[in-house]
């Protein structure tokens, strides 16, 4: 998240995709750095191990994409920020080495283009357009209907690129390796898209789609380390800390759980208070509520507050109110209808700066309730496991430093951390094509069903 803007910017510029294998070299060299150390060193515990299941697969398809026998896209889950890393770690290390088990010969350099939210540079810096576009990433503007130079620029390099591609079909990530969002669309039109491309084309090549699970584990459970942050959580909230030795209980599943139910409960009601005294929000209260009805009843509230200020509909689940928020405080801050922003006058650029500087404090209603899209009342009953704690009790961080502060800084780590990569079977999307060429309907009921199968694939992949 970028510092607090307090005036106009420029429009957001296309960051043409420059691969470069150079690039893409020196960042394999220092991949295992960077995934251990990925932030701050000393609050940075890290990714030390990755492993993948059916990599062969992949080793597979690389070969036949590379004999011009077939176009695929690789659909992966996106849980954490360490994704991509884990990804290019897959494709560079773990890949190669199940060809050469396989005895495939492959060609280098073995890896994708990918696609990768353009809000991404914002607050992270210029320095991660420039490294992305080297090696192999196209920008895309989440919330905009229609981002045409990003849809074009995917579209040519699905069909035409001399690498596949890779996107998150998530569209973001949710902190839960043990759920899935809702996918959105783009993955199966693109797909279809690069069909018929290929027919238009003469060309013969089987467009396929391979859903990739990734999951996250501590090499050691770190209950201490999850004690300490509620601990911290519990302090910048008001509420009377609540230490917890591990040797004090047989079961500290049972503590956590309530510790994060209590925290959870007197956050909910904070915020609640907060949008009916000072956002005049109708937030009745009902006497023993379950939770997580209340945290919907919250978070649609804090979207309303936002939709009211940009005059948008809410239309769709969470995560959609989501994506229009963010294009509509984009196009306030981001103007594209000022040439030059330096030669406006002064009553017009202090308008623009009011404007600019009012919508991303409306944004970050928005930014609040992405971070608990994902939360379900079954998720840490159903497996109480130190990882499930632990991604709840981030999340609840992450939401109280964008209330305190005006930049987010690095999470703080809990343990050490190993990486599960499941490999799917690919779907074939040529075949869905083939069988929806009788009308327009059933074109578009093929990717509907085609989006639907790679959810049930993702969440078989990680259950």
């Amino acid at each position: 998240m970028p510092k607090s803007i307090q005036s106009t910017q420029p429009p957001l510029k296309f960051i043409p995709q420059k691969f470069n294998p150079l690039a893409l070299q020196i960042m394999r060299w220092l991949l295992p750095i960077v995934l251990r150390f990925r932030t701050r060193p000393w609050l940075t515990a890290g990714v030390v191990k990755i492993e993948a299941e059916n990599a062969e697969i992949l080793a597979q398809l690389y070969q036949q994409f590379q004999a011009s026998k077939i176009r695929f896209l690789i659909a992966f889950r996106h849980p954490e920020v360490e994704d991509p890393l884990c990804m290019l770690y897959l494709l560079s290390r773990i890949v190669p080495k199940a060809a050469r088990q396989q005895g495939i010969k492959l060609q280098e350099p073995l890896h994708s283009y990918f696609l990768y939210d353009r809000g991404m540079t914002l607050w992270a810096g210029n320095w991660l357009g420039w490294l992305f576009s080297r090696i192999g990433g196209v920008p895309v503007r989440r919330g905009r209907r229609l981002d045409r130079l990003a849809i074009q620029t995917a579209r040519d390099l699905f069909a035409n690129g001399k690498m596949p591609i890779a996107v998150a079909p998530e569209g973001g990530t949710n902190g839960h390796s043990g759920i899935v969002s809702p996918l959105e669309p783009g993955v199966a039109q693109l797909g279809f898209w690069c069909v018929e491309d290929l027919q238009k084309s003469d060309r013969t090549e089987t467009v396929l789609i391979v859903p990739v699970a990734i999951q996250y584990r501590y090499i050691q459970p770190p209950w201490l380390k999850l004690n300490w942050l509620l601990s911290k959580l519990e302090a910048d909230s008001g509420l009377a800390a609540q230490p917890v030795s591990q040797s004090a209980t047989d079961n500290p599943a049972e503590i956590y759980y309530q510790r994060i139910c209590q925290l959870g409960e007197y956050l909910i009601t904070e915020m609640e208070e907060f949008y009916r005294r000072f956002y005049h929000q109708d937030l009745p209260q009902i006497p023993n509520q379950p939770l997580i009805p209340r945290l919907h009843r919250l978070l649609d509230t804090g979207l309303k507050v936002a939709e009211q200020y940009f005059d948008i509909q809410a239309q769709g689940n969470f995560i959609d109110r989501c994506r229009r928020l963010e294009e509509a405080g984009w196009n306030y801050i981001y103007r594209e209808d000022i040439l030059d922003i330096n030669t406006l006058p002064p009553l017009k650029r202090g308008l623009a700066d009011w404007i600019a500087e009012e919508a991303d404090l409306r944004m970050q209603h928005m930014r609040i309730v992405e971070s608990f899209v994902a939360i379900t009342e079954t998720y840490l009953k159903e497996q109480p496991t130190v990882e499930r704690f632990a991604e709840t009790a981030l999340l609840m961080y992450d939401m109280l430093t964008r209330i305190q502060e005006s930049t987010l800084p690095g999470r703080p780590r809990l343990g050490l951390r190993q990486v599960q990569i499941t490999v799917g079977e690919p779907i074939s999307v040529t075949e869905r094509w083939e069988k929806s060429q009788n009308n327009r309907h059933a074109a578009r009921q093929a990717a509907s069903t085609l989006t639907k199968d790679l959810q049930v694939a993702l969440e078989n992949l990680i259950s």
